[in-house]
């Protein structure tokens, strides 16, 4: 809007950061329509184009603002900048632009969004390097990783105009979640303190609760069979593209993001669901094509012309997703459905039928015994060691002989830099009591909920425990979601009162994984007064993570 009064085509210029970013929220034609004709890479060597203005949306970053001086110091290659920065832009940085360009930059201006919007209810600051930098013992940069997470925190609660009160999850042996907590606040303070208006800005009725990795370990290791979960733990899907051959033998790929309506309608749904719906609605395409017999007009002709793009696309779209549950199922039936049954009732702690799980080793055994890969036996071995609170040096050592993991057995121990018990002294044991879900109507092999369901409902429920979840800052007094509606009776509001309720954020250290992204969209289902937004540092796989905690003990 800065500068589309003039009537002029405009160069857009990008970071690496910002190009992931726009690409989330827009696509090249709504560029089009803002008079943009081209996007390019601020670190690439680029033509000049002296006749034009460019728009420079950017990391406030040293490397970004020398790319920008270099571009006007000495043969301007634009006309004229319009320089937006996604978050707050230092000092020295700042007066090095106005020492050499300030002739040419028109506008400069901070927009706090230093943030992915991944899905309607997900973000994420893109920073999967962030685990090793938080959990290494040997790291180095811990301190400088938790501000620029904790900056980034501060953006997203900017663009969504709140100022929430900030709790975070206390843990007996880890101190990230106080200290990042402090950090939040502090910044959120400084951020709306500065605020344009020059008016201090009150809290909001919105809560912010922080937890780490740690919490529950469990969550991220299971095999899902929710589709999106699973697609993404079984199959190798890089940059939210699904590479698959068709049926003609042709190379083909799918987006898996917010464009793509079926995948948003299928993504949480359990695999029976979503294979059973897919051929249908296949079929369903292919008959509404066929027309009925009437007289052939040039009018009718007209109306199936205009109706065959869409058509297309929405088969496109159904035979990508009918290709990826097929794969998906290929997987189950091979060997995930075994697998399950034995990682379920360790994460449970009981069977299908509600008996307690006495001698979890005589859940393990049989998982240990079948030729798994050696990946699929080194999460029920996890799991095993997590149920139990821990396991004895002996116990483990016999595990890890078994799995034949000597050289790597740092997949395992390395857990307790998360402060994850894995070898205890008998005495030790720590279960957190969780809620009674035995009536809920599940899949057998879908029986454990993530912990942080339980988190978002009793935060929605106003029954988080303060010596358990204290308050780093005072959170408005009336903060229970909706005038205390518990999350189990049905509320009646319409989608715009929603608005007007409260909003929950939940940020976890160390990533999150999908079945935790699912949970917010369920809570929300539940409570509609209130929104629940989850984020992380990055999102997890089960093979990411698993990677990642290997890597801990690991020199830079």
């Amino acid at each position: 809007a800065d500068c589309s009064k003039s009537e002029v085509w405009k160069i857009m210029i990008l970071d690496p950061f910002t190009t992931k970013l726009l690409s989330s929220c827009c696509k090249m034609s709504d560029l089009m329509a803002e008079k943009i004709t081209i996007v390019e890479d601020l670190f690439k060597s680029r033509e000049p184009v002296p006749e034009m203005k460019a728009i420079y949306f950017m990391s406030p970053t040293a490397k970004c603002v020398e790319s920008f001086i270099a571009d006007f110091k000495t043969n301007p290659k634009y006309k004229a900048a319009y320089v937006y920065f996604t978050d707050y832009c230092p000092d020295d940085l700042f007066n090095n632009m106005k020492l050499y360009c300030s002739k040419y930059i028109r506008v400069c201006k901070e927009i706090n969004m230093n943030f992915m919007p991944l899905e309607a209810q997900v973000f994420s600051c893109d920073n999967p390097g962030a685990f090793k930098s938080i959990y290494s013992p040997k790291s180095q940069d811990k301190q400088k990783t938790l501000e620029e997470l904790a900056d980034q925190l501060v953006t997203l609660c900017a663009t969504l105009d709140e100022y929430p009160g900030v709790r975070y999850k206390k843990e007996s042996n880890m101190e990230n979640t106080k200290i990042f907590a402090e950090l939040v606040d502090k910044k959120l303070a400084r951020h709306y303190e500065l605020d344009d208006s020059g008016t201090k800005k009150g809290k909001t009725q919105a809560q912010l609760l922080i937890l780490e990795r740690g919490f529950d370990p469990v969550s991220p290791l299971l095999h899902e069979l929710t589709y999106q979960a699973m697609a993404y733990d079984l199959i190798d899907i890089q940059n939210d593209t699904y590479k698959y051959k068709s049926k003609d033998g042709l190379e083909k790929q799918a987006i898996l993001n917010e464009d793509d309506m079926l995948w948003v309608k299928l993504r949480h749904k359990h695999i029976a669901e979503v294979s059973e719906q897919i051929p249908k609605m296949v079929k369903e395409i292919s008959a509404s094509k066929k027309q009925p017999d009437e007289k052939i007009t040039i009018r009718n002709l007209a109306q199936m012309m205009k109706k065959m793009p869409s058509i297309r696309k929405q088969l496109t779209e159904k035979t990508a997703h009918l290709q990826l549950a097929e794969d998906c199922m290929q997987c189950f039936s091979n060997n995930v459905e075994k697998l399950c049954k034995a990682e379920q009732d360790l994460a449970v702690g009981s069977d299908v039928d509600g008996l307690k799980v006495k001698d979890p080793m005589r859940t393990l055994l049989p998982v240990l015994l079948h030729p798994y890969s050696t990946q699929d036996k080194i999460r029920a071995v996890l799991l095993y060691i997590f149920s139990l609170g821990g396991t004895t040096d002996e116990n483990l050592s016999k595990l890890i002989q078994h799995v034949k993991i000597e050289d790597e057995r740092e997949f395992i121990l390395n857990w307790k830099e998360l402060g994850v018990p894995i070898i205890t002294p008998s005495f030790f044991s720590r279960k957190s009591s969780r809620r009674d879900r035995s009536q809920d109507e599940t899949y057998n092999l879908s029986r454990w909920t993530p912990v942080i369901k339980d988190v978002m409902e009793d935060a929605v429920e106003n029954k988080l425990d303060a010596k358990d979840w204290p308050h780093q800052s005072e959170c408005p007094a009336a903060w229970n979601g909706s005038g205390a509606v518990s999350a189990r009776q049905k509320s009646k509001t319409t989608q715009d009162e929603r608005r007007s309720g409260s909003r929950l954020i939940i940020f976890v250290l160390g990533g999150i994984c999908f079945s935790e992204m699912r949970s917010a969209y369920e809570v929300n289902q539940a409570v509609k007064s209130c929104e629940v937004i989850i984020g992380s540092s990055h999102i997890l796989t089960p093979t990411s993570l698993l990677n990642d905690i290997k890597a801990l003990s690991k020199d830079a």
